[in-house]
């Protein structure tokens, strides 16, 4: 059975979603599934995340699904239960991190500097979310960081299709998270065919 990590670099780009309306999840899920990007990362930065997750894992049992922006460990226990694969954070919280821990899922916290990288590894994580990627110094920064640090890293913040191949380049890089293929404008007009053409354009870049 295939790691999470094994799972992200097969993918090589995360759909990073906020959904406004649980009628949204399964048709969003149904777009990924049939046109190449079986993956979702679904933030807890909407009150419809929780279901809309428990929805989509319903319909699409093989969809990888990660919570993001989930910030305390009562949200780790509502996307757990909810289906979830594995958790993201902004941000290195260690309280989160060792919940997750004995939880047993996956947690992929933001890093963005050389002191939370070491403090990630100290909890022995191997996979981190570089956050936010562009203000940080996008691909000059990673590149620095993976020079020192034997850690592999999810950029997410300001990634787009003009720098997305830079990120993936990097040998130190398991995926990249982005919003502009599932923007919540489309998703709130119901133009399923437009983003479906956007993720198929991942597909063959």
């Amino acid at each position: 059975m295939k790691t999470i990590e094994q799972r992200l670099r097969d993918i090589r780009i995360v759909p990073v979603i906020a959904i406004n309306d649980v009628a949204q999840a399964v048709p969003l899920a149904k777009v990924l599934v049939e046109n190449g990007l079986p993956c979702a990362e679904v933030t807890f930065r909407t009150e419809a995340a929780a279901e809309s997750i428990r929805l989509m894992r319903e319909a699409y049992p093989e969809l990888l699904i990660g919570a993001g922006t989930v910030l305390s460990r009562e949200q780790v226990d509502t996307a757990i239960d909810a289906g979830v694969d594995f958790i993201v954070s902004p941000g290195l919280n260690p309280t989160t991190v060792k919940y997750c821990q004995q939880r047993g899922v996956t947690i992929v916290p933001g890093v963005n500097n050389p002191s939370l990288v070491e403090q990630a590894m100290e909890m022995g994580l191997k996979t981190l979310k570089f956050f936010p990627a562009e203000p940080s110094g996008g691909v000059a920064m990673l590149k620095a960081l993976t020079a020192v640090y034997p850690v592999n890293f999810m950029p997410t913040g300001g990634v787009s299709p003009a720098n997305v191949e830079s990120y993936l380049a990097l040998k130190s890089v398991v995926a990249c998270g982005g919003t502009w293929m599932v923007s919540t404008d489309k998703m709130d007009k119901g133009d399923w065919d437009g983003i479906a053409e956007l993720v198929r354009a991942i597909g063959s870049r």
